[in-house]
């Protein structure tokens, strides 16, 4: 297991059984420059390959406009699993997937199982 610091301390990046694990700290409002820095670490760890990415995004507060943006770019990521675990979260899911049409596939989970499961399919 590969893990390195999101850049600001805003969590961490970790590559585990060929899947990208996100892991916020717990009440973090993620705005344009921290998507930003997750995606730049995100690269990094990929070095070129197309790996699924688990996003727990179950501690975060909110997420901006801009934060958004970056998310709905075109990446390396093969597709992205978002594991939250509250009406709020699902909320914050659901609003990003509506406004937005991310380029790698991308849904919501509140089974960690089920999320890898999704990932690990081809």
């Amino acid at each position: 297991m590969t893990e390195i610091p999101i850049d600001g301390a805003r969590g961490t990046v970790q590559l585990q059984n060929g899947v990208l694990h996100v892991h916020w700290i717990p009440g973090l409002a993620i705005c344009e420059e921290a998507a930003t820095a997750v995606m730049s670490a995100v690269n990094g760890l990929s070095r070129g390959n197309a790996y699924p990415m688990l996003v727990d995004m179950a501690a975060t507060a909110s997420m901006s406009r801009g934060a958004r943006r970056v998310f709905a770019r075109p990446s390396i990521v093969a597709r992205v699993a978002l594991l939250g675990s509250s009406p709020v979260d699902r909320a914050l899911a659901n609003f990003f997937l509506r406004i937005h049409s991310p380029a790698a596939s991308t849904r919501y989970f509140t089974c960690p199982e089920e999320a890898l499961a999704w990932l690990q399919h081809r």
